[in-house]
């Protein structure tokens, strides 16, 4: 987990390229220079799902792009609001900038409907162009955060389908669907690592 205990600004990435991962643990994959990923590389998948202006988001929408992506919902009294907070400070950092979006998946989407999400959208001050929030098939939400995002932390544990997914993870995600960082979405310096991190990846151009 990125992250450390201290709130000093990174500036910053720790390192020139960022480490690719396909699995739940997240242990790190290095890349060579010039080498490439296996066909069968893990990668995001196809989704097809509505936001608050009732607009379908499938995956084409972030062809060539880079994307921060969570799972929360609207009537959340914990951790939910923070992360908000912290998703408008990446709002913030690249509102100018159009190779950068934000994706927050609900994971109670029976009650967070269009409506409900444009409303909180209102009072929260996201900018529809920069950040979607989703809502659709709950069986597909939960497996795009379990098995292709991989935000849960218990590991080895067997969830059933209805047991509720709830996570304070933020995973970014590189210009060809591959998950390249997963960070705390409750840590100041966190989030600023996750800002160093997209910019490094800005430079890399998804190779």
């Amino acid at each position: 987990m990125t992250g450390t205990s201290c709130n000093e600004p990174v500036k910053e990435s720790r390192v020139r390229v960022l480490p690719y991962y396909e699995e739940a643990t997240f242990t790190p994959i290095w890349m060579k220079e010039g080498e490439e990923l296996s066909q069968n590389f893990h990668q995001i998948p196809a989704f097809r799902l509505q936001n608050q202006s009732g607009e379908w988001i499938t995956e084409q929408k972030f062809k060539n792009k880079i994307y921060v992506t969570d799972f929360f919902f609207t009537s959340c009294p914990g951790i939910c609001p923070k992360m908000t907070n912290n998703m408008l400070v990446l709002q913030e950092a690249f509102e100018e900038e159009s190779d950068i979006l934000l994706l927050s998946h609900s994971v109670t989407p029976d009650h967070d409907s269009i409506p409900v999400l444009a409303n909180y959208a209102r009072i929260k001050g996201v900018k529809d162009s920069k950040w979607d929030l989703v809502t659709g098939d709950r069986a597909a939400i939960y497996d795009l955060g379990r098995n292709f995002y991989f935000v849960e932390e218990d590991l080895g544990l067997e969830k059933a389908a209805d047991d509720f997914l709830h996570t304070e993870n933020f995973v970014l995600v590189d210009q060809n669907r591959h998950i390249r960082g997963i960070y705390n979405g409750l840590n100041t310096t966190a989030i600023q690592q996750l800002i160093a991190d997209v910019k490094t990846l800005q430079k890399e151009g998804g190779n």
